[in-house]
């Protein structure tokens, strides 16, 4: 019998990848030992055209940089991005001020970021008052109320408690608010920007309080900032007793001034305005201090007229972030294969799953996860795709293990209706059309 050898496509290609290279291996080899050891290395066009590789001036052309001296060690002693990642920056919108840039946020490019660490420089910022900048040799930490010791610790004092890292996300829980009625902006930085991830350095306030002692009938922390609005919020006692910290390093440097410098409050997890920034102040009390932040602000008003207050939790959320409306796929050919990527988050456990619907939520796919996954921190998503040149209706939908899923916009309405700003996680859709271009849209069905 005569046996038959079946070589595969993936066999073929590999073949071709060998032949190539060695090709290529011989070609450099003659082309050095022509040269002088110092010089910069001229490929010939006409070699390159008899091996059937195209002309790209870009590898047949000696390149500037590679012909002069870069940087020295001493420029940059704080190192910055290259110019050329210029566009990558936070970015601003008036419709989210209050007629000035102090009580404002800056949002982060969320569809430019890789892996689930923000880089201090684009982590988004909020401020009610505007940015303080405090010299920390006069900076104080007074904590008091219910416990058995008033304490007032230097920031060197407090440091000399234990310290721990931990990677959690913070997000504002106005983060896609103004899309409750309908699809606001063409622009994923503007429409979820309001997160962002680190990891943070501190020491949890429950390991200070075994040196205070807390008296029984502490049932609230009021944490209050030392900038001009003077920020204060109420933390219940389980949360400071669970995972609260107080924090003076993101992502192995010292805080920087927008994010609270020289300390911040960090409850992992829960809305970003509880994380109170520029820390001066831990009160404990025996009910909520009801504060303007609590009262007035930050509570959600449903169908009924009436309000909710004290919630905090962000709940399970999602975002496809490749494509979207600043990464469309219109360079893209029928049949390319493609990435789709996106980030997943909740503030109740850790992502289990994230599925994929392509036609609006009347089919689902389970996409991979990637990378660490961690409680209370982004989480990246992964599904490889053929893209077929037809229009799809891209979506996403994420499940933690408290068994909680992130739910549909009709669902959330139906529950809130539309006059809420806070805590919106309904499905985010992108319409993706023939020619690639990428639109905010809504699936009310």
């Amino acid at each position: 019998m005569t046996k038959i050898s079946k070589v595969s496509e993936t066999e073929t290609v590999q073949s071709g990848r060998r032949d190539f290279f060695k090709k290529s291996a011989a070609f450099s080899v003659s082309a050095m030992a022509a040269a002088s050891v110092m010089a910069p290395v001229k490929i010939d066009a006409s070699e390159h055209k008899k091996e059937g590789l195209k002309g790209d001036p870009a590898i047949l052309e000696e390149q500037p940089w590679g012909t002069t001296f870069g940087y020295p060690v001493t420029h940059n002693l704080y190192g910055q991005p290259s110019p050329y990642e210029h566009n990558v920056t936070r970015r601003n919108t008036k419709l989210l001020s209050s007629g000035n840039w102090y009580a404002s946020i800056a949002m982060c490019p969320i569809q430019d970021m890789n892996g689930i660490i923000t880089p201090n420089g684009l982590f988004f910022s909020r401020s009610h008052g505007g940015t303080a900048e405090i010299d920390p040799n006069k900076h104080r930490l007074m904590i008091h109320g219910l416990v058995e010791k008033t304490l007032v610790l230097t920031m060197d004092e407090l440091k000399r408690y234990p310290s721990v890292s931990r990677i959690h996300f913070i997000e504002c829980p106005a983060n896609g608010g103004p899309e409750w009625r309908n699809p606001q902006f063409p622009s994923i930085q503007f429409a979820k920007g309001m997160m962002s991830c680190a990891e943070w350095t501190g020491v949890y306030i429950k390991d200070i309080l075994k040196d205070l002692g807390l008296k029984p009938n502490a049932r609230w922390m009021l944490a209050e900032g030392a900038d001009n609005s003077h920020m204060g919020r109420t933390v219940p006692i389980d949360k400071v007793l669970d995972d609260a910290m107080i924090v003076w390093a993101q992502n192995g440097e010292a805080l920087r001034p927008e994010q609270g410098y020289p300390i911040r409050l960090l409850v992992p997890g829960w809305e970003g305005n509880l994380c109170v920034k520029w820390l001066c102040r831990l009160e404990f009390a025996d009910e909520p201090y009801f504060a303007k932040e609590e009262t007035a602000k930050y509570t959600a008003l449903k169908k009924s007229g009436k309000a909710i207050q004290h919630f905090y939790a962000n709940e399970v959320n999602s975002v496809i972030t490749n494509p979207c409306p600043e990464k469309p796929w219109t360079d893209l050919k029928k049949g390319d294969i493609v990435e789709i990527e996106g980030l997943a988050w909740s503030g109740m456990g850790t992502i289990e799953g994230v599925d994929i619907t392509f036609d609006g939520g009347k089919n689902w796919v389970e996409a991979n996860l990637k990378g660490l996954v961690l409680p209370k921190a982004w989480t990246r998503f992964s599904f490889i795709y053929k893209w077929d040149g037809k229009p799809i209706i891209l979506g996403s939908r994420a499940r933690d293990d408290a068994g909680h899923i992130q739910p549909t916009v009709k669902h959330e309405r139906d529950v809130m209706g539309v006059e809420s700003v806070y805590h919106r996680n309904g499905i985010m859709t992108w319409e993706v059309t023939a020619k690639g271009e990428v639109n905010n849209v809504q699936v009310l069905s």
